[in-house]
């Protein structure tokens, strides 16, 4: 098994037992870097997910609140499905060798589009594993809508094509697509579960990707239908990656946070909505907090 250990400045964390690292988003954020480094600290998370800044001084100042608070970096990326196929296919490359030099935990990848054949969405997967294998560190492709992996038969197609294909499960997205909880599906689930690296958690339903508070007692079903499948890819994880997994738990805000009308005030706090989540899985996972 791979032996999972983070070189992250002047600190090493190496673990040799069943463990979940928690990242937060920063989707929506409004904080300086270091205020939301030192709020995610705060809460109990061991990181942070997020888009690179562009500009060099924001870059500066999140390299500064990583260390300043000890926290770790997933990266995220994806296909611009505005550009032309091949165009898009050499700014993917071209971009994702730069967030490589960042040294992140892992990237997550919001890959190809649902307009381009199977063909063209390969490129990008190969791409990217090409990439990942020249720099050791693992590029995941989110289950998404709007991606090659918006939906889950099609996504079992992409995994018998593509043996090596590595996935972050956000499962959110096909409840909404699927407009159900996917009961029944276990036999395709499964296949998705065995490819499951990262986890986005976020409980969607039927109508939408995301519920308007997790913790009200209407969504108990859906909150725990997502917590069982997560439950079997961090169960898994642990087999495969010496008792390590990540999760990156990803309520977003308005308007993605249902909203009030005329106000747009969101119905529920979207921090303490992800800090639900993330304590919720260590509920089910008894895991020590």
């Amino acid at each position: 098994m791979r032996l999972f250990i983070i070189l992250f400045g002047s600190l090493l964390f190496s673990y040799g037992q069943e463990k979940v690292l928690f990242f937060q988003t920063d989707w929506g954020n409004e904080l300086s870097w270091d205020a939301f480094c030192e709020r995610a600290k705060t809460s109990g998370y061991d990181g942070v997910e997020l888009w690179l800044p562009a500009a060099s001084d924001k870059q500066e100042a999140l390299k500064d609140a990583l260390k300043k608070h000890g926290l770790l970096l997933n990266l995220l990326h994806g296909t611009n499905k505005g550009l032309p196929f091949k165009e898009s296919l050499e700014q993917y490359k071209s971009v994702l060798e730069t967030l490589m030099l960042w040294k992140p935990v892992l990237i997550n990848s919001q890959t190809g589009s649902d307009f381009f054949t199977m063909e063209e969405n390969r490129a990008f997967i190969d791409a990217a594993n090409t990439i990942s294998a020249k720099h050791n560190i693992p590029v995941y492709h989110e289950t998404h809508r709007g991606r090659f992996s918006y939906n889950l038969p099609d996504t079992n197609k992409y995994l018998n094509l593509i043996p090596d294909l590595k996935l972050t499960l956000d499962i959110s997205h096909w409840m909404v697509v699927h407009e159900s909880l996917l009961q029944g599906k276990d036999k395709l689930l499964g296949e998705v579960i065995k490819k499951s690296n990262h986890i986005h958690a976020r409980i969607g339903y039927a109508e939408g990707p995301q519920v308007n508070d997790p913790r009200a007692p209407e969504w108990t079903n859906a909150l725990e239908r997502h917590l069982g499948i997560w439950e079997q890819v961090i169960r898994k994880g642990w087999k495969e990656n010496n008792g390590v997994v990540t999760v990156t738990t990803e309520f977003g805000p308005a308007d993605y946070m249902p909203t009030l009308p005329y106000t747009r005030v969101p119905v529920t706090d979207q921090w303490q909505a992800n800090v639900f989540m993330m304590e919720s899985l260590k509920e089910r996972l008894k895991l020590n907090k």
